[in-house]
């Protein structure tokens, strides 16, 4: 007898081994026909497998939260059917599903087309309408090699000698035309639905070396109803629209080049948004009780080894030789020995460095030590993306020292900073997970242990709900991770909050406890924005470039309807200014409503127009960002209260 536990706690007996569709059958006729696959003591199994154990089962419809991987699964199988069908002569080699979506890498000697994917996404939508049918079979590893090398696959070949000893080989058939594959996969090409599209095309590197050959890669993205992929398909469009690199170009705020890939050039207007984010943040700093530092950008190696950084992140820094002198009769020469000195890639060891001068009392803790600091990251060229992956980037970055009794407060007084500084910048919807120890870390389980404990302990005495991301943390701790949701829907992982028992002891930080005994600080790595480039990117995208009135640039452009208001215009700008308004002025002869439709385009939040009516009547007509709508003031009126919306949040609130 077999024992199936259904997750309503009722338990269904069976004769002998059963499979996840007699066990749906046995339920509903109904849950039967809906029925994807069926998850065993946790693990997601296709239905057709058999269960010849007493277990917890559960049958994952097309709502399941485990049905979208699935059909994005099948989705790349059914991409290289299409493809093999329509092009004989491709190749298949790896087809994964990955968040949103799914790709399949190909080998074909002519490269794909625009056109070609619309073909390849027609013969998907037949194939569904096939309804062919999806079988395992579990083959010997050196048949399997022989099969696939004779039939002209040979990337899969390499796959199948490559897999552990250990592992099976599970061939996936869908009607007639098979992949190897570990599975799970769905009864048959019916159940993947329609609600997929082929998205773009791009070159990838055999298992991603560069010494390989060059393949043909198609995504695509797959949803569970038709009404989750237009959703989708228009989140894209609008993530399209407000792409932080076009916006950048067409605001003039920053640029790239070839010459300083992954370092950012800002401009006058740019670096004026910058100046406002590191202005908010340092009076939340100084009204939380930080202190602000400033070290060096290139340290020697050794504190990176001390700290554990050279060997975890080496390849990412950008180092250099520090040559060593030798002083001759003749002056110095050089040795040709060197030390070997890095560029920061992180603040942490040198604000360790900063601790450990003098000594340091129990009662001086917690210490809260602030750097705007400018690190480097030698990230890949192919990982750079505009503001948000940069290889010179510059983070508001801070170190909190304290006792261990002082950890959950110093955790909510942090996350109620954060959560604060966030609805100032109109983001409220944030999800909290608690990172914890990957596989490669410093400490040991005991200390690990302390440290997870912890956060969790602060994060629910806060109040807050969250989540654990396991392995997810920093080789030194765990780390609370802040998941925030934009105006269209799409998460960002934002700021950090680092636990860190580790890095003290690495770099002998103390301070003197009540009995005059030396004792270990806690480090509190924590970070608001991140780093500003990336934060500045998330901004403009959330804002689609309309930024909020205190951030914007320009904040009012006055221009005229009529040459004969010009004076006029001048007098209206120097009483804006005067209130602080950073204003431009546009006196040029063109029509006004070219001037409005170029300053809306450029995202000016408030147009001021005058005419000789205004210039008569001392007055304004505003004209806010997105609305038609025109406000009259007097100028008075109009700059005290243009003066007071353009203040930052937390200066309104003072």
């Amino acid at each position: 007898m077999v024992a199936i536990t259904l997750p309503d706690g009722s338990v269904r007996q069976f004769d002998g081994a059963v499979t996840g569709t007699e066990i749906a059958e046995n339920i509903s006729k109904s849950l039967a026909k809906k029925a994807l696959a069926v998850k065993v003591d946790g693990e997601v199994c296709d239905l057709f497998g058999e269960i010849d154990r007493d277990a917890k089962v559960e049958i994952i419809t097309r709502d399941h939260e485990d049905a979208l991987d699935i059909i994005r699964h099948d989705a790349a199988h059914l991409l290289a059917q299409a493809v093999q069908e329509l092009y004989p002569d491709t190749q298949v080699t790896i087809g994964p599903n990955i968040e949103d979506g799914f790709f399949y890498d190909f080998a074909r000697d002519e490269p794909f087309s625009s056109d070609d994917l619309a073909a390849i996404e027609r013969r998907m939508g037949q194939i569904v309408d096939q309804d062919r049918p999806t079988r395992k079979e579990v083959w010997d590893r050196a048949a399997a090699i022989k099969h696939f090398e004779e039939i002209g696959e040979k990337y899969k070949a390499e796959i199948i000698a490559d897999l552990p000893g250990d592992e099976d080989v599970k061939i996936y058939y869908h009607g007639d035309w098979h992949d190897l594959c570990r599975g799970p996969h769905l009864p048959s090409t019916r159940h993947i639905g329609k609600a997929f599209k082929l998205t773009k095309l791009a070159g990838a590197y055999w298992r991603g070396d560069h010494r390989n050959a060059v393949l043909q890669r198609i995504y695509g993205t797959a949803w569970a109803n038709e009404k989750d992929l237009k959703a989708y398909l228009h989140r894209i469009e609008e993530a399209e629209k407000r792409d932080h690199r076009k916006l950048g170009r067409e605001m003039d705020l920053f640029h790239f080049q070839q010459e300083a890939q992954g370092s950012v050039f800002w401009h006058p207007k740019g670096y004026l948004v910058w100046r406002q984010l590191e202005a908010y943040i340092r009076r939340q700093l100084d009204e939380d009780g930080y202190v602000e530092v400033k070290t060096p950008q290139l340290l020697d190696s050794v504190f990176w080894e001390q700290s554990g950084h050279w060997a975890k992140f080496r390849e990412n820094m950008f180092v250099v030789p520090d040559e060593i002198p030798s002083t001759e009769d003749d002056g110095p020469v050089l040795t040709g020995k060197a030390d070997l000195m890095a560029l920061k890639p992180m603040n942490c060891p040198a604000h360790v460095q900063i601790f450990k001068q003098g000594i340091k009392s129990y009662r001086d803790l917690p210490i809260r030590m602030a750097e705007f600091g400018c690190c480097h990251r030698n990230e890949a060229h192919g990982a750079l993306h505009g503001l948000m992956r940069v290889r010179q980037m510059t983070q508001d970055d801070a170190h909190i020292f304290c006792r261990e009794d002082q950890i959950k407060d110093e955790t909510s007084r942090f996350l109620d900073l954060f959560s604060r500084v966030y609805s100032d910048m109109g983001m409220t919807e944030i999800a909290y997970k608690l990172a914890t120890r990957p596989e490669a870390r410093a400490g040991d389980d005991a200390t690990w242990d302390r440290a997870e404990k912890a956060l969790a302990d602060a994060l629910t005495a806060a109040g807050l709900e969250f989540e654990y991301a396991e392995g997810e943390g920093a080789f030194y701790g765990p780390k609370l991770e802040f998941h925030l949701t934009d105006a269209i829907g799409r998460t960002w992982q934002a700021g950090t909050y680092q636990l860190d028992y580790v890095l003290p002891e690495r770099l002998d930080a103390t301070y003197v406890d009540e009995s005059g005994a030396r004792q270990r600080p806690v480090m509190l790595h924590r970070a608001v924005f991140g780093t500003f480039e990336r934060f500045i990117g998330l901004l403009i995208e959330h804002y689609a470039g309309r930024l909020p009135l205190w951030l914007s640039p320009v904040q009012v452009v006055v221009t005229t309807i009529t040459s004969a208001a010009d004076d006029y215009a001048k007098e209206t700008a120097e009483a804006l200014r005067a209130k602080g308004l950073r204003v431009d002025l546009d006196i040029r002869s063109e029509k006004i409503n070219y001037k409005v439709r170029e300053h809306s385009h450029a995202k000016i939040p408030v147009i001021a127009v005058v005419g000789a009516k205004e210039a008569e009547e001392k007055a304004v007509s505003l004209r806010r960002l997105g609305s038609k709508d025109q406000e009259t003031m007097s100028l008075a009126d109009a700059a005290e209260t243009l003066a007071h919306e353009a203040l930052a949040p937390d200066l309104k609130r003072a």
